[in-house]
């Protein structure tokens, strides 16, 4: 298939489940999408077992749009530009600390929980995964997703401070968790160097590095933007910024996400402020925002998809089913011990710690590093326990954070 039809295909399914969505099902359209495409991928192994075999079809689309190289080298950069666009830098400052606390050590702790518990859980089912393997999944499954916890956040009108938390964690943990895989899928598959010195190097590169790039290309950006008036050029310009930046972050070998998110933050602050007229910036909104949407939903369309290629034998299933509370288990202790000792010295509203645990989604990213793991028994295992992971969290979490958000939280801050 040629890159046109490929797009067509995603283009007309997606249109086609938003609209089913919106007229019988009425979810958020990025889950009620999700919702449809994974009815259709169930109907499809259905005829299956009645004689009528379709996954050859599906198999052959999945193959050509590639997963993992789709959204990690294209929709990725994209999004968390759209993501990044709208944060507060001053409000993001304030709480600062938190989400480097969050983003970095968190991250870290929550991927040896999950790997010590996911460990000793498969043994207990009869399952046989190696510990290096384990810290791969504890690797790609720590993160928060930024495309889904910014799509979900939006209607959950949490307290800005709180949000800021979440969403701010949620961009800069991404790369973080990137480069932590790479790290350690280099240390299962006897490619990589095991010692701490090594993961260090390569933290520095990627994520040190990352920052400074963001800053550069954020920075020329701007002072490109600041001496025009013009919203068509100022849009491309920024189109350029994501698609060039994130393109030479890689060959640099430094942190793409990371790095387009420190030139949204300072194009949607700076730039926004101080190079941009009215008109600009109301475009330049409603261009992202139109991308944003779109860009989502597709990739809920995806991630519905690909259950046609997750092999589903039960003991698979039943790991996947172990791993959500494990899971959870290990946020909630990666949140809660760093928030428990910060909040002796600032404020931070009443449920804060289960409102992030709850509000911690999995989606798209941890799926596409699943995917990117070496064919073998190993990823088969680790594929479809993210997949389980990841629909509990969009579908059950993600469909009760708003509330979770109201219940929880108290109007005013506690000390």
């Amino acid at each position: 298939m040629t890159l046109f039809q490929i797009l067509a295909v995603l283009l007309t399914l997606t249109a086609a489940f938003s609209a089913i969505n919106y007229h019988f099902i009425k979810l958020p359209t990025m889950i009620g999408v999700m919702v449809v495409a994974l009815i259709m991928s169930s109907s499809i192994i259905a005829l299956n077992q009645l004689g009528v075999d379709l996954r050859p079809w599906a198999h052959t689309l999945l193959g050509e749009i590639n997963f993992d190289k789709t959204l990690l080298q294209g929709m990725l950069s994209f999004l968390l530009f759209a993501g990044a666009l709208h944060i507060d830098l001053r409000a993001l400052r304030d709480e600062a600390w938190t989400v480097i606390v969050l983003a970095t050590g968190g991250v870290v702790v929550s991927t040896g929980i999950v790997a010590l518990l996911t460990y000793r859980g498969l043994g207990l089912i009869g399952l046989e995964l190696s510990f290096g393997y384990c810290l791969v999944f504890g690797a790609l499954i720590s993160p928060t997703d930024p495309i889904a916890v910014l799509g979900i956040l939006r209607q959950a009108k949490a307290p800005k401070s709180l949000e800021i938390r979440i969403t701010g964690e949620s961009l800069f943990n991404d790369g973080v968790g990137v480069v932590l895989f790479i790290a350690v899928l280099g240390i299962a598959t006897g490619a990589g160097q095991a010692s701490l010195g090594h993961i260090a190097l390569l933290f520095v590169e990627e994520a040190l590095g990352g920052i400074a790039f963001g800053l550069v290309i954020g920075w020329v950006t701007y002072r490109v933007l600041k001496g025009i008036n013009n919203y068509q050029v100022e849009i491309l310009i920024t189109l350029a910024l994501v698609t060039g930046g994130y393109s030479l972050a890689s060959l640099i070998h430094t942190s793409g996400p990371i790095a387009i998110v420190v030139a949204g933050l300072l194009i949607g602050n700076q730039g926004r402020k101080f190079a941009m007229s009215d008109t600009t910036r109301d475009n330049l909104d409603s261009f992202w925002e139109i991308v944003d949407e779109i860009l989502n939903a597709v990739l809920f369309l995806l991630i519905g998809l690909e259950v046609l290629i997750i092999d589903l034998r039960w003991s698979y299933v039943l790991a996947g089913l172990l791993a959500i509370p494990i899971v959870l288990a290990s946020r909630l202790i990666s949140v809660g011990a760093p928030l428990s000792v910060m909040r002796r010295r600032r404020a931070m509203e009443r449920g804060t710690v289960r409102t992030m645990t709850w509000g911690g989604l999995r989606g798209g990213i941890s799926v596409a590093l699943a995917l990117a793991v070496p064919p073998g028994p190993h990823r088969d295992i680790i594929l479809t326990v993210t997949y389980i992971v990841v629909l509990f969290s969009i579908l059950v979490q993600g469909m009760t954070v708003a509330s979770a958000v109201k219940r929880w939280v108290a109007p005013e801050p506690s000390t």
